[in-house]
């Protein structure tokens, strides 16, 4: 199948500004913002065939397509959503949006705060899945968008379509959650931390407020993307692709230079980030991963955090993920069959570790290809055939 001849072509991005406060879960709140987003495929009628997708660290609204400026700078998931696609717009109304503090065109710490006319910096509250969550109802509010036939996510993504199923269970049809968790490990939030610790104590960190100084902590940034960038790979596909190949030599150099393959990958990974993302941004959404735990207003319990949900559920983790591990779907499988939820999983065997949920894995996509045909039949989503 020719990626190329199924895109939705040239995208546009589109800015929404919201004059109401939204109220944070901090206690925090912003008293006006601005949502960055795209849409792909048309709304029907009925408005019942809007499938609303939700980006994880690094993404942005940017899903599908290509920027009418830039033909080389392609969405994320563009082998996911687009014409014949497993989340296919020929049949849907597809919505990428741009999270709150994100550097992406929403409102994040490089944003004028109105208040000062200059950056936010250090004084952008933290913001979390729910408060996310919050921004993108009043998008599709505002977009008139009453039900989601879907809202899908992975990673951290896959957590923002977890808390929409719990949040507005009366407004989502269908929760797709790939490659993710309903709580971060101890190991995961041990990664996060050496990651912000290392932007935090670069010199040109300024406390965050490194706007004024007309400079960037880029050798934290690039440090932290090197550490997130481990945990996406799996040893099995770092292995293949590197190895213990040496650069530039077939002898050790007994230096502290560059001498392997795997090093220079991961350096190139690091400077090439810290020259495009927002090192502010890294410390919130790292953090907003640290704090989405539903099941802690529960007494731990997911089963009841969960117990609320009306919407059917479509899981799907990767065996050589270790970040988001199998484990953790199985146990939001486990909490949503106690409540007697309708649900689709699916463990696949790909090689790629956490970042397999952004391949075209064959048996992965038709797995979502099978589900979201299963969508398009069923009795409230005929009409967006």
């Amino acid at each position: 199948m020719n990626s190329s001849l199924q895109s939705v072509g040239a995208i546009e991005a589109h800015h929404l500004h919201f004059s109401a406060p939204l109220r944070l879960t901090s206690g925090q709140s912003l008293s006006e913002y601005s949502l960055c987003y795209e849409t792909y495929g048309r709304l029907n009628a009925a408005r019942d065939n809007a499938v609303l997708i939700c980006h994880a660290l690094n993404a942005s609204h940017h899903v599908a397509g290509f920027r009418a400026n830039d033909p080389k700078d392609i969405g994320w998931w563009d082998n996911m959503v687009g014409p014949g696609k497993p989340v296919d717009t020929n049949r849907f109304f597809v919505i990428g949006v741009n999270n709150l503090g994100s550097c992406f065109g929403s409102t994040g710490p490089s944003s004028l705060d109105p208040a000062t006319g200059k950056p936010y910096g250090s004084r952008f509250p933290v913001v979390t899945v729910e408060d996310w969550v919050e921004a993108q109802a009043r998008l599709a509010d505002a977009l008139g968008i009453e039900r989601f036939a879907a809202v899908m996510g992975g990673s951290l993504g896959g957590m923002q379509a977890l808390q929409w199923a719990m949040a507005y269970p009366d407004r989502v049809d269908h929760a797709v959650v790939i490659a993710s968790t309903p709580r971060l490990s101890a190991q995961n939030i041990a990664f996060n931390e050496v990651a912000r610790r290392a932007i935090t104590t670069d010199p040109e960190f300024y406390g965050g407020d490194y706007y004024a100084h007309q400079t960037v902590p880029r050798r934290g940034l690039a440090v932290a993307r090197m550490v997130g960038h481990i945990t996406y790979l799996s040893d099995d596909d770092m292995a293949q692709k590197f190895g213990r190949t040496l650069r530039g030599s077939d002898q050790y150099r007994y230096g502290f230079d560059v001498e392997f393959e795997i090093e220079s990958y991961l350096r190139h990974q690091g400077e090439k980030f810290s020259t495009y993302f927002d090192a502010n941004t890294y410390l919130l959404i790292t953090r907003a991963l640290d704090y989405f735990d539903p099941a802690k207003r529960c007494g731990g319990d997911l089963a009841a955090a969960l117990a609320g949900v009306k919407s059917k559920f479509c899981l799907v983790s990767f065996t050589t993920d270790w970040r988001f591990p199998p484990e953790r779907s199985r146990e939001m499988v486990s909490a949503l069959m106690q409540n007697k939820a309708r649900l689709a999983y699916a463990e696949i065997d790909a090689p790629h570790g956490h970042d397999a949920f952004l391949m075209a894995d064959p048996k992965y996509h038709g797995f979502v290809r099978e589900y979201f045909e299963q969508i398009v039949t069923s009795p409230q989503a005929r009409s967006a055939a």
